[in-house]
């Protein structure tokens, strides 16, 4: 195994090498499948579909320039093809279904609240201090662990878990007022 920059893996990529391929499906296969479980629990279609973010990998080696994390580009790649799968079957099932009950839709009330809560979640991200928004963003949206996060930032595993920390308490100040929302 490798354990690489990214730019010396995307070189290789690039250079047809398929055993940096073959490397980096060894690698990173299980995460991908991981990554892919949490929106879709059926193993086989996991399989399927961790299958394909290593093909389109492939497929798209020429153009791709990735700076930071080979992990956390993966772990992206494998949210977006689990999430259009999702929507790929959801737009199969209603051309399909003559009509949905209206007691299963949301309620225009219901749309109204989760769009403002998720406008609301990007603002209060958005005024985080930079160093505190870096880590809670690496850590809730790029999933890096904590020794990761220092690693990649070149700070202390401490020095992360306070900016986490600190991350979080301000989170719950901007978002209290949705707090019923969850209960």
């Amino acid at each position: 195994m490798f354990r690489t920059e990214p730019v010396d893996v995307l070189a290789r990529l690039k250079s047809n090498d398929r055993l940096a391929l073959k490397e980096l499906f060894q690698l990173y296969y299980g995460m991908v499948c991981k990554t892919i479980r949490r929106f879709i629990h059926d193993d086989a279609l996991c399989e399927d579909l961790a299958q394909e973010v290593f093909l389109r990998f492939w497929e798209k080696r020429n153009q791709l320039e990735i700076s930071s994390s080979l992990e956390g580009y993966l772990r992206r790649m494998a949210v977006n093809e689990a999430l259009a799968y999702l929507r790929r079957r959801k737009y199969f099932e209603e051309e399909i279904t003559p009509s949905t009950p209206a007691e299963t839709l949301p309620s225009g009330e219901e749309h109204l609240l989760h769009s403002e809560l998720e406008s609301n979640i990007r603002s209060a991200i958005d005024t985080l201090p930079p160093k505190c928004k870096t880590v809670f963003q690496l850590s809730r949206f790029e999933e890096l662990t904590y020794q990761e996060i220092a690693d990649h930032m070149g700070i202390s595993i401490k020095t992360v878990e306070n900016q986490m920390g600190k991350a979080l308490k301000i989170l719950r100040e901007k978002l209290s007022g949705y707090l019923h929302l969850f209960l």
